[in-house]
Protein backbone atom coordinates (compact mmCIF):
# COMPACT_ATOMS: atom_id res chain seq x y z
CA UNK A 1 0.00 0.00 0.00
CA UNK A 2 1.52 3.26 -1.17
CA UNK A 3 0.89 6.16 0.82
CA UNK A 4 1.62 10.19 -0.08
CA UNK A 5 1.41 12.14 3.97
CA UNK A 6 -1.40 10.95 5.14
CA UNK A 7 -3.85 9.78 1.90
CA UNK A 8 -3.15 6.02 1.58
CA UNK A 9 -3.66 4.65 -2.40
CA UNK A 10 -5.80 1.57 -1.92
CA UNK A 11 -5.36 -1.09 -5.08
CA UNK A 12 -7.85 -2.89 -7.05
CA UNK A 13 -7.34 -6.00 -7.96
CA UNK A 14 -5.41 -6.46 -11.30
CA UNK A 15 -3.93 -3.47 -10.83
CA UNK A 16 -7.51 -1.08 -10.33
CA UNK A 17 -8.69 -2.72 -13.88
CA UNK A 18 -12.67 -2.29 -14.75
CA UNK A 19 -14.36 -3.48 -12.95
CA UNK A 20 -12.41 -2.43 -10.33
CA UNK A 21 -10.94 0.60 -9.24
CA UNK A 22 -8.29 3.24 -7.16
CA UNK A 23 -9.28 4.18 -3.55
CA UNK A 24 -7.80 6.69 -1.62
CA UNK A 25 -8.14 6.63 2.07
CA UNK A 26 -7.43 10.30 4.03
CA UNK A 27 -6.14 9.33 7.20
CA UNK A 28 -6.98 12.84 8.68
CA UNK A 29 -6.56 13.26 12.46
CA UNK A 30 -10.03 13.43 13.61
CA UNK A 31 -11.62 11.78 10.39
CA UNK A 32 -11.28 9.06 8.35
CA UNK A 33 -12.42 9.79 5.13
CA UNK A 34 -12.64 6.73 2.25
CA UNK A 35 -12.70 8.20 -1.61
CA UNK A 36 -14.48 5.58 -3.63
CA UNK A 37 -15.08 1.54 -2.71
CA UNK A 38 -13.76 0.08 -6.04
CA UNK A 39 -10.74 -1.59 -4.44
CA UNK A 40 -9.94 -4.53 -3.55
CA UNK A 41 -12.66 -5.65 -0.75
CA UNK A 42 -10.22 -7.44 1.69
CA UNK A 43 -8.36 -4.18 1.79
CA UNK A 44 -11.05 -2.30 2.22
CA UNK A 45 -12.47 -4.43 5.49
CA UNK A 46 -8.90 -4.31 6.57
CA UNK A 47 -8.68 -0.93 7.00
CA UNK A 48 -11.89 -0.43 8.55
CA UNK A 49 -11.09 -2.80 11.22
CA UNK A 50 -7.14 -1.64 11.19
CA UNK A 51 -8.45 2.16 11.42
CA UNK A 52 -12.26 2.67 10.88
CA UNK A 53 -13.71 4.92 7.97
CA UNK A 54 -16.22 7.66 9.36
CA UNK A 55 -17.45 9.05 5.81
CA UNK A 56 -17.13 7.43 1.91
CA UNK A 57 -17.19 9.72 -0.75
CA UNK A 58 -17.46 8.79 -4.24
CA UNK A 59 -16.12 11.07 -7.28
CA UNK A 60 -19.09 9.87 -9.50
CA UNK A 61 -21.76 6.52 -9.62
CA UNK A 62 -20.37 4.23 -12.04
CA UNK A 63 -20.11 0.77 -10.38
CA UNK A 64 -16.53 0.27 -10.79
CA UNK A 65 -16.40 3.35 -8.44
CA UNK A 66 -18.92 2.56 -5.94
CA UNK A 67 -19.58 -1.06 -6.04
CA UNK A 68 -18.49 -1.51 -2.50
CA UNK A 69 -20.26 0.64 -0.45
CA UNK A 70 -22.57 -1.45 0.67
CA UNK A 71 -19.88 -3.25 2.79
CA UNK A 72 -20.12 0.05 4.75
CA UNK A 73 -23.68 -0.01 5.27
CA UNK A 74 -23.62 1.83 8.42
CA UNK A 75 -21.54 4.65 7.09
CA UNK A 76 -22.21 8.04 6.06
CA UNK A 77 -22.15 8.04 2.10
CA UNK A 78 -21.71 11.00 -0.46
CA UNK A 79 -21.45 11.87 -3.73
CA UNK A 80 -21.28 15.17 -5.74
CA UNK A 81 -24.58 17.14 -5.77
CA UNK A 82 -25.46 16.97 -9.88
CA UNK A 83 -25.32 12.78 -9.26
CA UNK A 84 -27.20 13.10 -5.99
CA UNK A 85 -29.84 14.78 -7.70
CA UNK A 86 -30.18 12.97 -10.42
CA UNK A 87 -32.56 9.34 -10.24
CA UNK A 88 -29.98 6.74 -8.73
CA UNK A 89 -32.46 4.18 -10.23
CA UNK A 90 -32.51 1.48 -12.91
CA UNK A 91 -34.58 3.68 -14.84
CA UNK A 92 -31.95 6.89 -14.42
CA UNK A 93 -28.69 5.03 -14.88
CA UNK A 94 -30.27 3.37 -17.87
CA UNK A 95 -31.00 6.68 -19.41
CA UNK A 96 -27.54 7.99 -18.08
CA UNK A 97 -25.36 4.94 -19.52
CA UNK A 98 -27.39 4.48 -23.04
CA UNK A 99 -29.90 2.17 -22.74
CA UNK A 100 -32.79 4.32 -23.56
CA UNK A 101 -31.25 6.18 -26.05
CA UNK A 102 -30.19 3.24 -28.01
CA UNK A 103 -32.76 0.20 -27.24
CA UNK A 104 -35.83 2.30 -25.99
CA UNK A 105 -38.10 1.12 -23.20
CA UNK A 106 -37.90 -2.63 -24.15
CA UNK A 107 -34.21 -2.13 -23.66
CA UNK A 108 -34.53 -0.75 -20.66
CA UNK A 109 -36.75 -3.07 -19.20
CA UNK A 110 -34.08 -6.16 -20.67
CA UNK A 111 -31.20 -4.23 -19.36
CA UNK A 112 -32.80 -4.07 -15.60
CA UNK A 113 -33.49 -7.75 -15.53
CA UNK A 114 -29.72 -8.54 -16.46
CA UNK A 115 -28.01 -5.83 -14.32
CA UNK A 116 -26.22 -6.84 -10.79
CA UNK A 117 -28.19 -5.98 -7.64
CA UNK A 118 -25.57 -4.52 -5.97
CA UNK A 119 -24.83 -1.77 -8.98
CA UNK A 120 -28.40 -0.14 -7.65
CA UNK A 121 -28.06 -0.89 -4.43
CA UNK A 122 -24.43 0.31 -4.05
CA UNK A 123 -26.13 3.72 -4.89
CA UNK A 124 -29.70 3.86 -2.92
CA UNK A 125 -27.00 3.86 -0.03
CA UNK A 126 -26.02 7.08 -0.77
CA UNK A 127 -27.13 9.40 1.77
CA UNK A 128 -25.56 13.02 1.01
CA UNK A 129 -23.81 15.55 -1.49
CA UNK A 130 -20.85 17.52 -1.77
CA UNK A 131 -20.56 20.90 -3.28
CA UNK A 132 -18.17 21.62 -6.53
CA UNK A 133 -15.13 24.12 -5.88
CA UNK A 134 -15.09 24.46 -1.55
CA UNK A 135 -12.76 23.29 0.45
CA UNK A 136 -13.44 20.60 3.02
CA UNK A 137 -11.67 19.69 5.90
CA UNK A 138 -10.93 16.11 7.30
CA UNK A 139 -9.22 16.73 10.45
CA UNK A 140 -5.83 18.71 8.97
CA UNK A 141 -6.30 17.42 5.77
CA UNK A 142 -7.73 20.00 3.28
CA UNK A 143 -9.93 18.62 -0.18
CA UNK A 144 -11.56 20.46 -3.05
CA UNK A 145 -13.60 18.96 -5.20
CA UNK A 146 -13.28 19.88 -8.67
CA UNK A 147 -16.04 19.52 -11.15
CA UNK A 148 -14.48 17.80 -13.63
CA UNK A 149 -17.40 17.23 -16.24
CA UNK A 150 -16.69 14.76 -19.38
CA UNK A 151 -16.99 11.25 -18.85
CA UNK A 152 -20.12 11.85 -16.67
CA UNK A 153 -21.87 15.11 -16.13
CA UNK A 154 -20.98 15.19 -12.13
CA UNK A 155 -17.72 13.60 -12.11
CA UNK A 156 -15.58 15.03 -9.66
CA UNK A 157 -11.55 15.50 -8.87
CA UNK A 158 -10.41 15.19 -5.41
CA UNK A 159 -7.70 17.82 -5.13
CA UNK A 160 -5.40 18.54 -2.10
CA UNK A 161 -3.71 22.05 -2.81
CA UNK A 162 -1.82 21.57 0.62
CA UNK A 163 -0.01 18.09 -0.27
CA UNK A 164 0.41 18.76 -4.11
CA UNK A 165 -2.09 15.80 -5.46
CA UNK A 166 -4.69 15.34 -7.37
CA UNK A 167 -6.85 11.90 -7.73
CA UNK A 168 -7.91 11.73 -11.39
CA UNK A 169 -10.60 9.14 -11.40
CA UNK A 170 -11.08 8.16 -15.00
CA UNK A 171 -9.20 10.49 -16.65
CA UNK A 172 -7.03 7.69 -16.03
CA UNK A 173 -4.61 7.40 -18.98
CA UNK A 174 -5.44 3.83 -19.90
CA UNK A 175 -4.21 3.00 -23.47
CA UNK A 176 -7.75 2.24 -24.30
CA UNK A 177 -8.43 6.09 -23.74
CA UNK A 178 -11.05 8.77 -22.80
CA UNK A 179 -14.66 7.69 -21.87
CA UNK A 180 -17.30 9.53 -22.65
CA UNK A 181 -19.79 7.14 -23.78
CA UNK A 182 -22.59 7.53 -21.44
CA UNK A 183 -25.83 9.70 -22.41
CA UNK A 184 -24.35 11.79 -19.45
CA UNK A 185 -20.71 12.33 -21.15
CA UNK A 186 -19.47 14.89 -23.55
CA UNK A 187 -16.12 14.88 -25.58
CA UNK A 188 -15.57 18.88 -25.44
CA UNK A 189 -16.18 18.87 -21.73
CA UNK A 190 -13.89 15.67 -21.12
CA UNK A 191 -10.98 17.87 -23.37
CA UNK A 192 -11.74 20.74 -20.83
CA UNK A 193 -11.76 19.31 -17.50
CA UNK A 194 -8.21 17.17 -19.20
CA UNK A 195 -6.61 20.68 -19.77
CA UNK A 196 -8.12 21.95 -16.15
CA UNK A 197 -5.91 19.01 -14.88
CA UNK A 198 -2.75 20.28 -16.53
CA UNK A 199 -3.01 23.50 -14.98
CA UNK A 200 -3.15 22.15 -11.51
CA UNK A 201 -0.62 23.16 -9.05
CA UNK A 202 0.02 19.61 -8.45
CA UNK A 203 2.92 17.25 -7.91
CA UNK A 204 1.18 13.54 -7.56
CA UNK A 205 -1.43 13.17 -10.30
CA UNK A 206 -3.30 9.29 -9.04
CA UNK A 207 -5.11 7.78 -11.42
CA UNK A 208 -8.77 5.77 -10.37
CA UNK A 209 -7.29 2.60 -12.73
CA UNK A 210 -3.98 1.03 -13.79
CA UNK A 211 -0.69 2.42 -13.93
CA UNK A 212 -1.34 4.61 -10.49
CA UNK A 213 0.85 7.50 -9.87
CA UNK A 214 2.21 9.97 -12.26
CA UNK A 215 4.53 13.11 -11.33
CA UNK A 216 3.48 16.52 -13.78
CA UNK A 217 6.10 15.85 -16.29
CA UNK A 218 4.76 12.19 -16.72
CA UNK A 219 1.33 13.31 -16.67
CA UNK A 220 1.35 16.05 -18.70
CA UNK A 221 3.34 13.88 -21.47
CA UNK A 222 0.62 11.32 -21.12
CA UNK A 223 -2.48 13.10 -21.74
CA UNK A 224 -0.90 14.54 -24.92
CA UNK A 225 -1.17 10.83 -26.08
CA UNK A 226 -4.25 9.79 -24.34
CA UNK A 227 -6.22 12.88 -25.90
CA UNK A 228 -5.31 12.54 -29.37
CA UNK A 229 -7.07 8.85 -29.30
CA UNK A 230 -9.84 11.02 -29.40
CA UNK A 231 -8.77 12.88 -32.75
CA UNK A 232 -7.73 9.26 -33.79
CA UNK A 233 -10.87 8.03 -33.60
CA UNK A 234 -12.60 10.95 -35.57
CA UNK A 235 -10.33 10.21 -38.50
CA UNK A 236 -11.35 6.82 -38.31
CA UNK A 237 -14.96 7.40 -38.17
CA UNK A 238 -14.68 10.21 -41.03
CA UNK A 239 -12.62 7.42 -43.42
CA UNK A 240 -15.65 5.24 -43.24
CA UNK A 241 -18.49 7.76 -43.32
CA UNK A 242 -16.54 8.98 -46.88
CA UNK A 243 -16.70 5.37 -47.70
CA UNK A 244 -20.41 5.25 -47.35
CA UNK A 245 -21.05 2.95 -44.49
CA UNK A 246 -24.06 3.49 -42.50
CA UNK A 247 -24.63 3.88 -39.30
CA UNK A 248 -25.38 0.62 -38.47
CA UNK A 249 -22.28 -0.78 -39.99
CA UNK A 250 -20.02 1.82 -38.10
CA UNK A 251 -20.99 0.17 -34.61
CA UNK A 252 -19.90 -3.25 -35.82
CA UNK A 253 -16.61 -2.48 -36.75
CA UNK A 254 -14.84 -1.86 -33.17
CA UNK A 255 -14.05 1.51 -32.71
CA UNK A 256 -14.28 1.95 -29.26
CA UNK A 257 -14.23 -1.91 -27.77
CA UNK A 258 -12.90 -4.80 -29.77
CA UNK A 259 -15.35 -6.45 -32.32
CA UNK A 260 -15.87 -9.48 -30.58
CA UNK A 261 -16.88 -7.75 -27.20
CA UNK A 262 -19.57 -6.14 -29.22
CA UNK A 263 -21.99 -9.28 -28.61
CA UNK A 264 -22.21 -8.08 -24.93
CA UNK A 265 -24.98 -5.80 -24.98
CA UNK A 266 -23.68 -2.92 -23.03
CA UNK A 267 -20.79 -2.64 -24.56
CA UNK A 268 -22.90 -2.67 -28.06
CA UNK A 269 -24.70 -0.08 -26.37
CA UNK A 270 -21.65 2.61 -25.19
CA UNK A 271 -19.75 1.67 -28.89
CA UNK A 272 -23.48 2.92 -30.60
CA UNK A 273 -23.43 6.23 -27.96
CA UNK A 274 -19.84 6.96 -28.44
CA UNK A 275 -20.01 6.54 -32.47
CA UNK A 276 -23.03 9.36 -31.87
CA UNK A 277 -21.15 11.71 -30.38
CA UNK A 278 -18.08 11.69 -32.83
CA UNK A 279 -20.48 11.71 -35.66
CA UNK A 280 -22.35 15.10 -34.10
CA UNK A 281 -18.71 16.61 -33.31
CA UNK A 282 -17.91 15.47 -37.23
CA UNK A 283 -20.94 17.75 -38.61
CA UNK A 284 -22.74 14.57 -39.28
CA UNK A 285 -26.28 13.42 -38.43
CA UNK A 286 -28.05 10.65 -38.04
CA UNK A 287 -31.47 9.93 -40.01
CA UNK A 288 -33.96 7.55 -41.10
CA UNK A 289 -36.51 5.75 -38.72
CA UNK A 290 -33.88 2.46 -38.72
CA UNK A 291 -31.27 5.18 -37.72
CA UNK A 292 -29.08 3.89 -40.95
CA UNK A 293 -28.15 6.57 -42.79
CA UNK A 294 -25.74 9.63 -42.24
CA UNK A 295 -26.05 12.85 -43.82
CA UNK A 296 -24.23 16.22 -43.22
CA UNK A 297 -25.43 18.32 -41.44
CA UNK A 298 -26.85 21.65 -43.12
Amino acid sequence: MQQIGPVKIIEGPNKSKVPYSRSLYIDGSSEKVLIDTGADPSLLKQLQLDSGIDLIINTHYHPDHTCHNTLFSDTEKWINRIEYHMPLTIEGISKANGIFQEWGHDGVKKWGQEIPEEWIKSLTEINGYYEYEKQYSFGNVHVHFLHTPGHTKGLSCPYFPDLGIVFTSDYDMTSFGPWYNGTDGCIEEFICSAKRLLSLDAKYYITGHQKGIFNKKQFHAAMINYLDIIDQRDEMIENYVQKGYSFDELTTIGIFYPKHSLKHSLFLTWERSGIRKHLHRLGYTVVNSNMSRIMVKK
